[in-house]
């Protein structure tokens, strides 16, 4: 059950540099079918593929520094198809990695992807979790993912979500996040959507521990007539939490965008903030590109993706 071919070629296909996935921990699938699974000394990844998708595991033992990126691959490379992950990943006490999950989904004509995730930082561990998406140019494909993540004190917990190269589809993205005493989260999310893309984003962080911090912090652009609804909700629930919700939104021709941050204090020595802007391009920025002989269209994808970097 090893066969690394095809994400290969999808990696090929989007312009990716293809990561060392032989030489580390991780979990490869195409739709409901497992390729390939790989556990390393510390790392234990389990994956069983059922008629109701693929379940799976993954324990980073206490008190392990993992050296390399454990690799979630998941692709469909098929015209038609489906795939549901329900994924548990620990991080046992004291313990840090760095988690990239790649979603490559190549030609969809009918595809949807659904994820269910649930992940637990036990004390002072550590998790950096980059997500990206390519969905090719077709954008038939419907994106699902959900995920409920719990930090114990101290830990820490960096996501990054990003797809801001092909097609979007509907996308549709719900995570919650509970911080304990001391802990800390920071989410990111980047999206570029166009033609009649859809983008739903919710992600709501709750700093129920003493002393805990968070930031919720999208960047959103849609174009043509794409729409995109960003929800950003942070909770002060106890002594000393410290929270920001951070939303930037551009939108051009006909797409519409809607930005609710959301912020709950219920203790009276916690402290929660937000800031919300939609608009257009930076007309000098524009302007300064425009000089330099880009045309205007250029010049707006210009700043929009360095704004999405």
């Amino acid at each position: 059950m090893t066969d690394l071919h095809p994400i290969t070629r999808l990696f090929g296909e989007a312009g990716w540099t293809m990561p060392p996935i032989p030489q580390a921990a991780h979990l490869v699938a195409y739709g409901q079918t497992l390729a390939s699974v790989q556990s390393l000394p510390g790392v234990r990844v389990e994956a069983e593929a059922g008629a109701d998708g693929i379940v799976a595991q993954i324990v980073v033992a206490a008190g392990v520094v993992v050296a390399q990126p454990i690799h979630l691959c998941l692709g469909l490379f098929e015209r038609f198809g489906v795939q549901d992950i329900a994924l548990t990943l620990t991080l046992e006490r004291g313990a840090q990695a760095t988690a990239w999950a790649h979603g490559l989904f190549a030609t969809p004509d009918a595809v949807r992807h659904t994820m269910r995730a649930e992940i637990r930082l036990m004390e002072e561990a550590v998790l950096h979790h980059q997500e990206t998406h390519w969905h090719g140019e077709a954008g038939d494909i419907v994106v699902r993912p959900r995920a409920q993540v719990h930090l114990e004190r101290g830990a820490r917990y960096l996501a990054d979500f990003s797809l801001v190269h092909g097609r979007v589809g509907q996308l549709d993205v719900d995570y919650t996040v509970t911080v304990g005493e001391g802990a800390f989260t920071e989410l990111t999310s980047r999206v570029y959507g166009f033609a009649d893309d859809t983008i739903r984003l919710c992600e709501r962080v709750a700093l129920d521990g003493a002393g805990a911090r968070g930031l919720v912090k999208s960047r959103v652009a849609v174009r043509d007539d794409a729409r995109a609804e960003v929800i950003g909700v942070m909770e002060g629930n106890a002594a000393g939490a410290r929270g920001h919700v951070d939303c930037m939104e551009i939108v051009r021709d006909r797409a519409v965008v809607s930005a609710v941050p959301e912020v709950r204090v219920r203790h009276p020595q916690a402290k929660v903030t937000h800031e919300s802007a939609i608009g257009s391009v930076d007309g000098r920025q524009l302007e300064t590109l425009m000089a330099r002989g880009l045309a205007p269209d250029d010049a707006v994808d210009l700043i929009v993706r360095g704004m999405l970097t």
